[in-house]
């Protein structure tokens, strides 16, 4: 692939004023307010700590005190997707992108809007599913931590930890909100972002619940099997997908677009980077890309690539609408920061932020209570493939 470059890299920060004033300055204040700013901070904290000191009848726990500093002046930027990670959380987010981690096995989405965090999906044979958390159930604690609002890598930090302890969880689930406690034991879980299987009629299916480092590997020997057994049309599914890693999508699309532009991104200065795809590799037969509210960031990449480009049609319904790339700054001490760096537009240049992807064929999931298995969505885009092939 062209130009290939990672926006979720790890770049360093050299020290942790550089990252305040950085903060500052994309908050949009001008220089000369920075020292006041500063100054009227150091003065209030001092209070603070005076207060505590003198009144607070609680344990105090210093580092958490700095932590905390840290957390709530990046959330005074107001972004959903901008977060500082104590080294802890820092060490489950790696462990997350890179595909293995101890935990439960389970994919979790958050609503920007109202903040539940859902269980999208539960890995076959994991922790979670022999503890019986299923699909779709609203995750609400963590042993004593309510998540709901919390950051989802703040989340996961809680969830997972050391093989063999044990962890538990309160959801909601169903059209009652059935409160539902399970106990699950963790263990280590390799990340299996991909699922294939060849359908009747020689349609292949690829099931993609997320793009880490592992994602492409996964996805390259899906595709390679489904063609070995004469593969004659392809559903992609990027329902309940989050997203992920950039570079991993844009490695994937390489695989299924003609030699052009796969995605482009605008920084704070409006420097314009792009993604682009050779003519070596390409997809020619037909595709159809499965997406619903769930499927995000990368996902809308994915799907919006293939939809400019004409390549497949998109079935489903409205995608999330998260159009901003984030990067993560190694503060050299453990800890990290993720902040939004920058926009990214599909090939024909549309921005989705807010907005999502509308899928060309538009179709709401019915549940078939007398048949469980049965999946509308799935039927409508082999419908939809076959009446191409």
């Amino acid at each position: 692939m062209k130009n290939k470059k990672s926006f979720i890299q790890g770049a360093l920060c050299g020290a942790l004023a550089i990252l305040l004033i950085a903060g500052l300055m994309s908050c949009g204040l001008k220089a000369h307010s920075k020292e006041k700013i500063a100054s009227g901070a150091s003065g209030k904290l001092g209070t603070l700590r005076q207060l505590i000191d003198q009144t607070y009848m609680g344990d105090v726990d210093e580092e958490d005190l700095k932590e905390g500093i840290y957390k709530g002046y990046i959330s005074g930027l107001h972004d959903p997707y901008s977060v500082y990670y104590d080294e802890e959380e820092t060490k489950a987010m790696i462990e997350t992108t890179e595909g293995e981690y101890d935990g439960i096995g389970a994919v979790l989405s958050k609503d920007i809007n109202t903040g539940v965090v859902t269980l999208v999906r539960i890995y076959e044979g994991s922790p979670a599913m022999e503890a019986g958390l299923m699909d779709n159930d609203i995750l609400y604690k963590v042993e004593d931590f309510e998540v709901t609002g919390k950051d989802l890598s703040e989340v996961v930090s809680h969830i997972k930890g050391e093989k063999g302890t044990e962890v538990q969880l309160t959801v909601y689930r169903g059209d009652d909100s059935e409160e539902v406690t399970v106990t699950a034991v963790r263990n280590t879980i390799q990340a299996e972002t991909v699922a294939h299987r060849m359908l009747d009629g020689g349609i292949g299916y690829i099931s993609v619940s997320e793009f880490d480092l592992v994602t492409y590997d996964q996805y390259e020997q899906a595709l390679a099997d489904l063609e070995n057994q004469g593969m004659k049309g392809l559903v992609v599914d990027l329902r309940n997908n989050p997203g992920g890693n950039l570079s991993t999508v844009c490695e994937m699309l390489d695989l299924m677009l003609p030699e052009g532009l796969i995605v482009y991104t605008k920084d704070k200065d409006g420097n314009k980077d792009e993604e682009r795809s050779d003519d070596a590799r390409q997809f020619n037969l037909p595709l159809a890309v499965l997406m619903n509210g769930y499927s995000a960031s990368a996902s809308e990449i994915y799907a919006g690539a293939i939809q400019d480009y004409g390549t497949g049609t998109i079935v489903g319904t409205q995608s999330y609408g998260k159009g901003v790339v984030q990067q993560i700054f190694d503060l050299k001490d453990g800890t990290s920061v993720k902040l939004t760096i920058a926009e990214y537009f599909t090939p024909k240049g549309r921005n989705i932020h807010g907005k999502g992807i509308t899928p060309d064929v538009e179709v709401e999931y019915e549940e078939n209570e007398a048949n469980p298995e049965a999946d509308n969505q799935l039927e409508k885009a082999i419908e939809v493939i076959k009446g191409q092939m």
